[in-house]
């Protein structure tokens, strides 16, 4: 799938935003753990990935009631579902300058159909030196679900299964759906939150 920036200006995906708070001391912090000047850009953006993929907690996966949203809240808590995950990896690479995007899929949200449909929420991260946008899917791995880093081919939580009606959305926007932000600031209990009330489509 060719990927499509909604934007061709690529400092729209360098904005700090509410929920991409890369100003916030605990951001700050773990940028100055993580990162150096010695690192490329691509050897930057796969510390991101791998850190918000492997050391904060999927809450699902976790069965926690916490619903965090902002970036420095998925940082401070370490949990999050995709959408405020998306949020962290996002405000991480953009304080580094390297333009960072979100994108979606429109998932079953448990394994048959019936059981409801859901957005999914990645990063879109544009690799200069490359000149090549990439998907990152940082949700975090599990047994039956692998993302990696890969510049070459795609390695996503998730494949696309059509014959279920599952869709890959190809544009890569500058902010987080409202839509998706919303359902987090309106909900207090994770748990009741994604099995019942997130977002099937982007509009």
């Amino acid at each position: 799938m060719e990927l499509i920036p909604e934007s061709a200006n690529l400092t729209d995906y360098l904005e700090e935003l509410e929920v991409v708070d890369f100003s916030h001391p605990f951001i700050q912090e773990k940028i100055h753990e993580l990162f150096h000047d010695e690192q490329s850009k691509i050897e930057k953006v796969k510390l991101a990935f791998e850190f918000v993929r492997d050391k904060i907690s999927h809450s699902w996966d976790i069965q926690s009631t916490r619903v965090t949203c902002k970036a420095s809240e998925v940082l401070k808590y370490k949990e999050g579902i995709c959408y405020a995950k998306a949020n962290l990896l996002a405000a991480l690479l953009r304080s580094q300058g390297i333009p960072t995007g979100f994108c979606y899929q429109r998932l079953m949200i448990f394994d048959t159909p019936d059981k409801g449909y859901c957005l999914h929420a990645l990063n879109g991260v544009f690799l200069q030196s490359l000149n090549l946008w990439i998907r990152l899917d940082a949700r975090g791995n599990k047994p039956g679900v692998q993302a990696e880093f890969s510049i070459d081919k795609e390695i996503l939580a998730f494949p696309i299964q059509e014959e279920f009606d599952e869709k890959d959305f190809p544009i890569i926007y500058t902010k987080p759906n409202r839509k998706t932000m919303a359902v987090l600031k309106e909900h207090t209990n994770a748990l009741q939150m994604y099995k019942y009330y997130l977002p099937e489509n982007l509009e």
